[in-house]
């Protein structure tokens, strides 16, 4: 077996969370490692703009998580390939008549949010640490154990024999978290049965920079505005099904499917013309007990996962990784180790109660839309209703959801 090489933090995965954690750290006198069990190779990014050539998989950025981005330098990269701001959202029940939209002058903001490729925050990331000399990646490189030295040491061992050391290693490995299994994390979860079918479609009119959800009784249906021309309109779809419902979809062929999903979404933008190669994921809610121990920490995915009904996920996972650089830098000035407990509970109070927050706030709106008994089906769509003309309740759901409250 290789010598250990010793870092003050290993970060475990380099997708969008470990990425940007290596880069709000790179610079103030760290030695970090990204461990990437995959080829760590740029994304490639086409320019051309076709059905076929977006990435399936978007982040819908809130304005906060667009600014932390802006300071890790990234933004600038993304905003020069292509994204789009939607500036409004309406949202209607399959039910009934409840609708209600919501508008970026409402709280007189430029948008209410960003769609972006999840490739071209990626690349843009990597981007920032390419060449930095406080980064060492190891890809690809696949975790094979993780152990506790002593109170203030931690090794892991990369299959092939190589071996690690860190004061902190961070699991931004994902929902399926290794780090979070070798090292004993309690988690609370319950399986949806829904799976999640996404594709990028051309419709037939314009979506006029607004994001769109249906809440229909199999699920809610997402169209997320892309970039376009003036005769070439596309979204990002997320549509949330019954898993009894999602092979059966699949397997149509394209016509079909995209007759499916024209029907599905009332026709609001007219026919959906053509669709992407589509696939599916399931949905699973899961919160660690617990996001840190002495030497550990876990971000994003691999500390909670959340339903995609409002695209809070990789908003959350942002927020999580700017809270624990901010406060392993504070530490470090206080001569505070990376791994330390203390340090690393301050970023677990500031973190999990904003996430649990969101988490029961997503989980009740979906199992409200699940109800169909009549009363419920009236009460839900009285408060769709409400809620449109109560200007300052909707001004604080618009902040909220924009990151800003």
């Amino acid at each position: 077996m290789a010598d250990a090489s010793e870092f003050d933090v290993a970060i475990i995965g380099a997708g969008i969370a470990g990425s940007a954690l290596a880069a709000a750290l790179s610079g103030n006198g760290l030695s970090i490692a990204l461990v990437e069990s995959r080829p760590l190779t740029r994304p490639h990014l086409p320019s051309a703009l076709d059905v076929q050539q977006f990435d399936a998989r978007v982040s819908a950025l809130t304005p906060r998580s667009r600014e932390m981005l802006q300071d890790l330098g990234a933004w600038q990269a993304i905003a020069g390939y292509r994204h789009c701001p939607y500036g409004h959202m309406t949202v209607w029940d399959a039910e009934g008549t409840g609708e209600i939209e919501f508008d970026c002058a409402e709280v007189n903001a430029p948008a209410l949010g960003y769609i972006v490729e999840n490739r071209a925050i990626v690349a843009a990331l990597l981007d920032e640490i390419a060449g930095a000399a406080d980064v060492t990646t190891f890809s690809p490189a696949r975790l094979e154990a993780c152990t506790r030295l002593d109170a203030s040491k931690m090794k892991m061992v990369l299959e092939g024999g190589d071996s690690l050391q860190a004061a902190l290693v961070v699991a931004a490995d994902g929902a399926e978290s290794k780090v979070r299994e070798m090292m004993g994390f309690h988690t609370r979860e319950w399986d949806y049965h829904h799976r999640a079918i996404v594709t990028t479609v051309r419709v037939e009119q314009p979506h006029r920079e607004t994001a769109w959800q249906r809440f229909l009784p199999s699920g809610p249906l997402a169209f997320l505005p892309l970039p376009g021309t003036p005769g070439q309109h596309f979204c990002s779809i997320v549509w949330s099904l019954q898993e009894v419902l999602v092979d059966p979809l699949l397997a149509l062929g394209d016509e079909a499917f995209c007759a499916e999903l024209t029907q599905a979404f009332e026709g609001r933008l007219g026919r959906v013309l053509a669709a992407s190669p589509r696939f599916a994921f399931p949905l699973r809610q899961r919160h660690a007990v617990d996001y840190v121990q002495g030497g550990v920490a876990l971000v994003a995915d691999a500390a909670h996962t959340i339903h995609p009904l409002a695209g809070q996920g990789i908003n959350l996972g942002l927020q999580d990784v700017a809270v624990l650089a901010e406060e392993i830098l504070a530490g470090q000035l206080r001569g505070a180790a990376p791994g330390r407990l203390e340090l690393l509970r301050r970023y677990q109070r500031r973190r999990k109660g904003e996430n649990l927050l969101m988490m029961t706030a997503m989980e009740g709106f979906k199992r409200l839309f699940e109800q169909q008994s009549l009363p419920l089906r009236w009460l839900r769509n009285a408060g769709m209703r409400g809620v449109g003309r109560l200007g300052p309740l909707k001004q604080q759901v618009i902040r909220r959801a924009m990151g800003l409250a």
